[in-house]
């Protein structure tokens, strides 16, 4: 029979795909010798089970029970004992860290009955009994039944309104004892039935509650916006209570072993004295720093940095610790490797090779392309002076500029209709998820480095400032106050996540640091970020094999793509270069109706053509530069044929010769197409108009000759058959060995048939490079400018999509197609070189399945540059020499 329960002292980190990373890591705890409250963990199986069928697995509660009895030995309690009770937590933990998943419920086993005994086990402590019930009722009906969390709060609000308190530390026994009776009541009557009064059945709900939770819409968002993978289930961690909220020598915790905004050493945290469970991450009162724990308790103090040590040596990592102190004793509660920001995860790895812990290729595992995106995201140019309204915890670095909003259902939509937001929160918590990843940024009057919004925000990447206690938050009226100053719904505000201020309206931005390092303005030392990007990325390109190109059409364009390490140029667009004043040009090359009249277009746009490359190659001196020849849907360049058959009828309608006008629409519905994107384009244009590729290929040799060390190469776009690239490539190399002038001639790999085909075709290519955004849509038979917006939405939402195939390569379908070309292609042509010029090309998953397969370059945008160097240099390391070449 499947084995669901596992005691603590029976798991490990290495068992988290079955204990979930809670379980895992709380097993690893006890096997380091720590102390941690006795417990055991429900695995993942039988939450996948659970989901299967929508009932407990056959043998679990059975299970369950033989594990309960064992800890209940252990601690000498038992669960529903009135004169001495053991109360236990129960907790969900998957794999993942997943802020969507059901929050923690302390102190199952408190009933009528047993809250007189936990009074007498406390030593008479009828408040600590009566608030330890008030929390039950109010978190288990909350999380368990789904009572709306703000019914119980306004219970507890009046209650300390009537007291003349403005926290819950200020309420008597008696005035709990009144609110857990008023909590009874309006648990009843959300639920129809009364709070369960046996402790087995708490637990089973509890438990089942937590198996559910992991389809909640929350976590499901979260999964989805994470990219987690829906099917790995959660598995449920049930722990012996020890109680934070006894006593000024009581409190509860959470600690760093470094700094997870900056990745700066030392100690970091935060604390709260007198106070159970979440209290610290809701925000409900304002924390003291951790270093404040040396005055209070010097010996919890010391021993709990001896553990932060212990446990960061042995995940050699940064480490998220969460701590109970029970009447001056520590209690270790969790440990995980702990979220940090992009800028504290370059710093800490460089850290970590400095002390000897990791080696730089590890260090380069620490990192992500993604991560170093965020690095180059502008930061605030304060030079204007711009007004602060107010500063609080810089909890999560970034500068985020948006409207204020209040509710986090607002924000999402508010933010889906275009809008930039910024969610403002007295706290925040699970159900906050869809508006916290809709803002830019996240701001809270309560809380600190270690509270929700903080600790969700930087899981994300998003700017966050903790804290702002000035800023008074009416939720009801969607407004803020500060120093008599009302910010309302709707007013720009701008957050800096890495000085903790918040300041009035938009503030402008300016290049990140690592950005001015990319392009040369600040020296590869200049501070700790900016010395550990360097080094992680010096390393990275020492180690990959891809080489890193840039797509780019212009001198501009390509000058800071060199600046940003590229290697060459991947893709230059020439109909690009034929927009603007051009235009007319082009449009006079179609109207042609004679020979001498298109040679006459041609011989005005080889010069503009020519100059255009010279350009491109001075700027790429001793690189290779991948010229496609012109690729546009007609349509591109020729007025909408709707206006121009109104404007032809309008002007004959009042006698006027249309003129020019009749001419552009007579040959407008001449090559009019229903889907000009599978129409006259690519090669088949530069079949059907004589001596448009010719005039391409000459400026493009007649420019090489103009700049010493150009390397060009000229790419065919749209081949679907051998013959069409044959067709072209005779008269490309015809016209190079008249102007002598040496260059490959390749194609792009962007029809489905070129890539089932490619064997054939890579006789007649020096290279391939595939056109991902191109053989994506084709392959998955839709265009994406008309169904992003349409359906991709309910794509996701359906997980049909898991990321969306122009974001992410689809390595199954597309992925497929790509494999397939390099095999028959090398088979045919072994010295065949071969890379991606899709914007796939810097995503860094893209680039992974890239390395993969053997390409032996990716281009990308000139700003995606660094990303792809750096995933490059990790799909090498990561690989472990499993390449395919």
């Amino acid at each position: 029979m499947a084995k669901y329960v596992y005691d603590f002292a029976e798991g490990s980190k290495e068992l988290s795909d079955l204990l979930g990373g809670k379980g895992g890591n709380l097993a690893e705890m006890v096997r380091l010798g720590l102390p941690v409250p006795p417990g055991f963990t429900i695995t993942t199986d039988a939450c996948r089970a659970y989901l299967r069928t929508g009932a407990e697995p056959y043998g679990l509660a059975d299970e369950v029970g033989l594990h309960l009895e064992r800890l209940e030995r252990q601690v000498g309690r038992r669960l529903g004992d009135s004169a001495d009770p053991l109360l236990v937590s129960v907790r969900s933990g998957a794999k993942y860290s997943m802020p969507g998943m059901m929050e923690t419920i302390l102190d199952i086993g408190l009933t009528d009955d047993t809250v007189a005994g936990l009074a007498a086990q406390t030593g008479g402590n009828e408040r600590f009994a009566w608030d330890s019930y008030r929390r039950l009722i109010q978190m288990f009906g909350k999380t368990v039944c789904g009572v709306p969390g703000e019914a119980f709060e306004r219970v507890l609000d009046e209650a300390k309104a009537r007291a003349g308190t403005s926290d819950d530390l200020g309420l008597d026994a008696g005035a709990l004892k009144a609110i857990v009776a008023r909590y009874r009541t309006v648990f009843a009557e959300h639920t129809g039935h009364d709070f369960p009064q046996d402790p087995r059945e708490q637990l089973g709900l509890a438990i089942r509650a937590v198996f559910s939770s992991w389809n909640a819409e929350r976590a499901v968002l979260y999964r989805r916006q994470e990219h987690i993978p829906a099917d790995l289930g959660t598995a449920v961690n049930v722990v012996a209570m020890v109680f934070g909220n006894l006593g000024a020598d009581s409190g509860t915790g959470v600690a760093f072993t470094r700094d997870p905004a900056t990745g700066a050493p030392g100690v970091y945290g935060d604390y709260l004295a007198d106070a159970q469970g979440e209290d610290v991450v809701a925000g409900i009162r304002n924390t003291v720093p951790l270093q404040e724990l040396e005055r209070l308790d010097r010996r919890s103090y010391d021993e709990l940095l001896t553990i932060m040590a212990k446990l960061e040596a042995h995940y050699r990592d940064l480490c998220d610790i969460e701590f109970t102190i029970e009447r001056g004793k520590l209690w270790m509660l969790q440990t995980r490797v702990g979220k940090r920001t992009a800028a504290a995860a370059f710093v800490i790895a460089a850290q970590l090779v400095d002390e000897g812990v990791i080696d730089l290729d590890e260090a380069l595992t620490r990192v992500t392309g993604a991560q170093l995106a965020q690095l180059m995201f502008p930061a605030f140019d304060l030079s204007g002076r711009p007004e602060r309204v107010a500063s609080g915890v810089a909890a999560a670095p970034g500068a985020a500029v948006g409207v204020a909003v209040f509710d986090a259902r607002r924000a999402a939509a508010t933010a889906k209709s275009g809008t930039a937001v910024i969610l403002v929160r007295r706290e925040t918590n699970p159900d906050d998820l869809p508006g916290m990843i809709a803002a830019q940024g996240i701001l809270t009057s309560r809380g600190g480095k270690t509270s929700h919004a903080a600790v969700v925000a930087r899981g994300m990447g998003k700017t966050c400032v903790c804290g702002a206690d000035s800023l008074d938050v009416d939720l009801d009226a969607r407004q803020f106050t500060v120093d008599g100053r009302v910010v309302r719904e709707g007013d720009v505000i701008s957050l800096d996540g890495t000085t903790g201020r918040v300041y009035a309206g938009a503030v402008p931005v300016q290049p990140s640091p690592v950005v001015r390092y990319f392009e040369g303005a600040l020296s590869p030392g200049a501070d700790p970020l900016v010395r550990a990007v360097d080094r992680l990325l010096t390393h990275a390109d020492k180690q990959r094999r891809l080489a890193v190109r840039a797509n780019a059409d212009t001198g501009e364009d390509a000058a800071r793509a060199r600046r940003f390490g590229a290697q060459g140029i991947g893709l230059c667009r020439t109909e690009h270069m034929f927009l603007g004043e051009r235009r007319a040009l082009v449009e006079r090359l179609i109207l042609a109706r004679t020979a001498a009249e298109r040679d006459a277009a041609l011989d005005e746009l080889l010069p503009l053509q020519r100059s255009d490359f010279v350009e491109l190659f001075r700027a790429m001196a001793g690189l290779p530069v991948t010229v496609r020849l012109i690729d546009p849907p007609l349509h591109e360049f020729l007025p909408p044929l709707e206006d121009l058959a109104v404007k032809v009828a309008v002007a004959e309608e009042r006698g006027q010769d249309p003129g020019h006008d009749k001419d552009l629409l007579d040959a407008v519905r001449r090559m009019h197409e229903e889907n000009p994107m599978l129409g006259l384009r690519g090669v088949r244009l530069g079949l059907v108009i004589p001596g448009l590729f010719a005039m391409q290929v000459r400026a493009i040799a007649e420019a090489a000759a103009q700049v010493p060390d150009a390397r060009p190469e000229i790419m065919v776009p749209l081949v679907g058959a051998v013959q069409e690239l044959e067709a072209v490539r005779g008269e490309a190399l015809g016209l190079l060995r008249e102007l002598g002038v040496d260059a490959r001639v390749g194609t792009m790999i962007e029809v489905p048939r070129a890539a089932l085909t490619a064997g054939e075709i890579a006789g007649a290519a020096d290279f391939f490079s595939f056109g991902t955004n191109d053989l994506t849509q084709m392959g998955w038979g839709f265009s994406r400018d008309d169904v992003e917006g349409a359906f991709f939405t309910r794509y996701l939402e359906l997980g049909i999509f898991g990321v969306s195939p122009f974001e992410s390569i689809d390595r199954d379908g597309v992925g497929r197609l790509v494999r397939i070309a390099v095999e028959e292609g090398r088979a045919a042509r072994p010295d065949l070189h071969i890379g991606v010029c899709g914007e796939h090309g810097g995503d860094p998953e893209s680039v992974h399945f890239f390395h993969e397969v053997g390409l032996d370059y990716v281009s990308c945008s000139p700003f995606r540059v660094p990303i792809a160097r750096l995933e490059a240099g990790r799909a090498a390391v990561t690989s472990a020499g499993s390449d395919t070449r």
